[in-house]
C-alpha cells in the first residue's frame, strides 16, 4: 500500500511539475500584446493573409493576448528574419511571417544573412503555393511558356524575393528570357505596375494570391498565365507547362526542386531562438487550432484567401531538408545569384 501512495505521490509531483509551465506560460500571456512581423509590403499575399490570421489568433492562445501586425519589407523582407533572430524579445511576444525565400537566404544573399534557419522556431506555414508566371496581355505578345525563351519578357522584382530570384534561377538553369526591373517591395506594387504598363508581367506569384489581389485579372482574360513552378502541379491550372518539364539534366532538376521545396512552407512564421520552450509550443498550438477554426475559415473564404495550415511540425522537416541539401546542389544553385551573374 506504502509502494502505491508513493508511486501515486510521485506521478502526482510530476504531472503537477510538467503542468506548472503551463500555467505560468498562461499567466504571461494575458493583457499583453503579440506583434506580428510581416517581412513585406501592405497589400501582398503575405499582408492580406497575416492580417486575416492575426485577428482570429488570440482567442486560441491562452491569456488572449491582442495580436498586432507590422510590415518590415526592407531587403526584400531579410531585415524582417534578421530582426527575429537577433533583436527581438525572446519572451513570445515577436513573432514573423517571413518571406519563404528566407529558407534559402544563405545561398541568394550569404553577404546580409545573419541568421540560421534551424535556430528558428517554426511554428507554421499559413500555407503551400504554386508559383504561376504571368503577363499582362496588353503589353507582353508572349502567349505560350516557349515564347519565355525566345522572347525577353520584362517583369518586377522585389530584390532577394521569388519574384526576382525565381526568374532568375529560370534564366540561370533553363535558358528563359527574363529581364527584371527591381524597386517594388511586394507583389501588389508589381500588379498595380503591370496595369500601368510599367512592367508587361511577374514570373513568380503565388496563384492563391493572384485569385484573391487581382480576381477579375483571369476571367476577364487581362493576362494570360505561361508557367507554373512547384514541386507538384497545381490542379486548377490544367496542363499548364512546369517549369520542371524543360530541364535538360538531373542536375538541373536538382536545382530547380530544392528552390520550389520552399514552397512547400510557403507562408512560414517564426518565433526567435531560444524563447521559452512552453511559450513556443503553446504557439505552435495556437495556429494549429487556427487552421481548424470555423470562424476564421469562413472569414477567409468571404476575403477570398487560402489558407491550408501546415503544422510547425511539417515545417521543421522542410527546414531540415532544406539544410541538408547536397553541397554541389547548394554550390550550383549559390552561383545562380553570384553578383557576376546580375
Amino acid at each position: 500500500m506504502k509502494k502505491i501512495c508513493a508511486s501515486v505521490w510521485l506521478g502526482t509531483g510530476l504531472l503537477l511539475s510538467q503542468s506548472a509551465p503551463l500555467a505560468l506560460a498562461q499567466e504571461f500571456y494575458a493583457g499583453k500584446t503579440i506583434t506580428f512581423i510581416v517581412g513585406s509590403g501592405v497589400g501582398g499575399g503575405y499582408d492580406l493573409q497575416a492580417r486575416l490570421a492575426a485577428r482570429h489568433l488570440g482567442k486560441h492562445i491562452p491569456g488572449h493576448p491582442t495580436v498586432v501586425v507590422q510590415n518590415m519589407p526592407a531587403a526584400g523582407g531579410i531585415a524582417a528574419t534578421n530582426h527575429i533572430f537577433s533583436t527581438a524579445p525572446r519572451d513570445g511576444t515577436m513573432i514573423a511571417l517571413i518571406q519563404r525565400g528566407m529558407l534559402l537566404s544563405r545561398l541568394t544573399n550569404p553577404g546580409g544573412t545573419r541568421f540560421a534557419i534551424d535556430k528558428f522556431n517554426w511554428l507554421a506555414s499559413l500555407n503551400s503555393e504554386t508559383a504561376v508566371v504571368l503577363v499582362w496581355n496588353a503589353w507582353a505578345p508572349h502567349r505560350m511558356a516557349k515564347d519565355l525563351f525566345e522572347k525577353e519578357l520584362i517583369v518586377g522584382g522585389v530584390p532577394g524575393v521569388d519574384p526576382e530570384t525565381t526568374p532568375r534561377l529560370l534564366n540561370a538553369v533553363i535558358g528563359t528570357k527574363f529581364k527584371i526591373v527591381n524597386g517594388y517591395n511586394s507583389t501588389a506594387q508589381i500588379a498595380l505596375a503591370m496595369e500601368r504598363g510599367e512592367v508587361h508581367g511577374i514570373a513568380d506569384w503565388s496563384w492563391s494570391s493572384i485569385k484573391s489581389v487581382r480576381p477579375t485579372w483571369v476571367p476577364e482574360k487581362k493576362v494570360t498565365a505561361l508557367l507554373q513552378a512547384a514541386l507538384k502541379r497545381e490542379p486548377e491550372l490544367g496542363d499548364l507547362p512546369s517549369a520542371l518539364d524543360f530541364v535538360k539534366s538531373d542536375a538541373d532538376r536538382k536545382v530547380l526542386e530544392l528552390h520550389f521545396t520552399q514552397k512547400l512552407a510557403a507562408r512560414p512564421v517564426i518565433a526567435p531562438p531560444a524563447m521559452p520552450p512552453e511559450r513556443a509550443l503553446m504557439l505552435r498550438a495556437a495556429f494549429a487550432a487556427l487552421g481548424k477554426d470555423q470562424e476564421f475559415l469562413a472569414d477567409a473564404e468571404r476575403a477570398k484567401q487560402e489558407f491550408a495550415l501546415v503544422s510547425g511540425e511539417e515545417v521543421d522537416k522542410v527546414v531540415a531538408l532544406i539544410a541538408s541539401t547536397p553541397r554541389e546542389i547548394a554550390d550550383r544553385y549559390a552561383r545562380a545569384f553570384a553578383p557576376e551573374q546580375r
